[in-house]
């Protein structure tokens, strides 16, 4: 094999870790050359840009995990790497190309599916979970780590600094891949030559949403899953920018409220979440997990305050229990041969919302007129104004943060059907399609051998 030893879970790790460590390096360096770039809609431009790349990643998640199940995995690694990691140097050359490039890389911006489709090559179907989880936290840990390391560099020795050690660190990851990864597909999954044909079925991303309706069980968890990831993939792509420019945190600090948020986050995934089941239950835990998300998307919109901020930052930390809870409810209760199926809904819904999600919150932003004129004005004003305020009578004292009122009120929506899920003896029916032990992908499907439809289950993914 090319690469170092065998293929194992921690060649997987490292390629996340890296990535995402790269990415997370430029939290402060592209809000301020966002804001620099688009200074009359900053907000509208940043969802827009988003939700372009989101809904780009959708459609072509399904393609790429079906063509890597036949062509393997190492040169697809590569691929989505590359091309995600590609805009990084970019940020100082051209603002301009580089947001263009961030857009169009949606295409390629599907390194988890290939990364989970290469740890369900190396390991049996009873370490899955754990070595999902693995890849999770490293995904967590990295973006816990970088911003503050980008911040402290930013503000010591520029922004150039920055920019230049994350495409250092990509370039690394992309050297990573080439010499020391070792390809986990089996020689005799693949055909002989690269001319295998790929059925239209296996690339259709709206696939594994086409089967929602088949089971009233099914649907209700999709539904409950839309109106709650719609709001926080829209929160994610604005967030910071929106406690830079409108709450007023300096760089350091948002680093500071990304890294204790993302803390606070991993032991309530783990520790609370475990406590939480055994004690109230599935469907209590997945209830509380989104009455935690209304509060917080609350708080966030009336907020004007940092403490606010931070207080509503350890609200958020334990609505990050909702989603391991969904899956363990699907998991425990779907049939053997089902689950591959319904989680594969489950994650189609989730990209479905990292396009929609950024643009909905984007549109909103700039309904409101919640926008900046002058990047400037954000460090000269004092800790207890905020530029968006100026004017007393503008919506925006009232309401500093509409979307996140907007998801607010799409997460009650998603309580108030979540109510009716049943909790016990579900009869998750999504389809007669079996899974084969070696497929597992986000979005994509799984490898040809085993049918075109099975897809093992991605419980830890939907932690992230």
């Amino acid at each position: 094999r090319q690469g170092l030893g065998e293929p194992s879970v921690y060649h997987a790790v490292v390629v996340i870790f890296l990535e995402f460590f790269a990415w997370g390096l430029l939290t402060t360096p592209m809000l301020t050359v966002l804001h620099q770039t688009f200074p009359q809609h900053t907000f509208l431009m940043n969802g827009l840009i988003h939700g372009v790349k989101g809904l780009l990643s959708f459609l072509s998640a399904p393609l790429i995990g079906a063509l890597s199940d036949v062509w393997g995995r190492k040169s697809f690694l590569l691929l989505t790497v590359f091309f995600t990691c590609a805009p990084i140097p970019l940020m100082k050359i051209s603002p301009w190309w580089y947001f263009a490039v961030i857009s169009m890389s949606g295409v390629f911006a599907v390194t988890f599916s290939v990364i989970f489709a290469y740890v369900a090559d190396i390991t049996q179907e009873h370490e899955r979970s754990t070595a999902y989880g693995l890849v999770s936290a490293t995904f967590a840990a990295s973006l816990v780590t970088s911003p503050t390391i980008g911040a402290y560099l930013s503000q010591a020795y520029g922004d150039t600094l920055v920019v230049v050690l994350a495409s250092g660190v990509a370039l690394l990851d992309i050297g990573f891949i080439l010499l020391a990864v070792p390809e986990s597909l089996p020689e005799e999954m693949r055909p002989a030559s690269w001319g295998a044909p790929i059925s239209w079925e296996q690339a259709d991303p709206f696939a594994s949403l086409r089967k929602v309706g088949q089971d009233s069980t099914v649907l209700l968890i999709c539904i409950t899953v839309f109106l709650s990831y719609l709001p926080e993939a829209g929160q994610y792509s604005s967030f910071f920018l929106y406690l830079r420019q409108v709450i007023g945190f300096s760089s350091e600090t948002v680093a500071a409220f990304i890294g204790v948020v993302g803390i606070l986050s991993i032991l309530a995934q783990t520790v609370v979440l475990g406590v939480l089941m055994r004690s109230i239950g599935n469907k209590n835990t997945i209830l509380l997990g989104l009455g935690f998300q209304i509060l917080q998307l609350a708080w966030y919109g009336f907020g004007s305050q940092p403490w606010m901020m931070w207080a509503a930052g350890a609200v958020a930390a334990m609505s990050s229990i909702t989603f391991p809870a969904i899956s363990a409810m699907v998991s425990r209760n779907a049939d053997p041969d089902q689950q591959g199926v319904v989680q594969g809904m489950i994650t189609g819904i989730r990209g479905l919302c990292n396009g929609l999600g950024p643009a909905l919150y984007g549109f909103v932003f700039y309904l409101f007129h919640v926008e900046l004129n002058e990047m400037a004005e954000v460090e000269t004003l004092g800790k207890g104004s905020r530029p968006n305020m100026a004017n007393p009578s503008d919506e925006s004292s009232i309401i500093p943060g509409p979307p996140f009122l907007f998801g607010a009120c799409s997460v009650l929506l998603s309580l108030l059907v979540a109510l009716f899920i049943p909790e016990h003896n579900l009869a998750l029916r999504a389809g007669s399609h079996k899974k084969h032990s070696n497929g597992a992908q986000a979005h994509a499907h799984s490898p040809q051998a085993g049918g075109g439809e099975g897809k093992e289950p991605l419980l830890e993914d939907s932690s992230v």
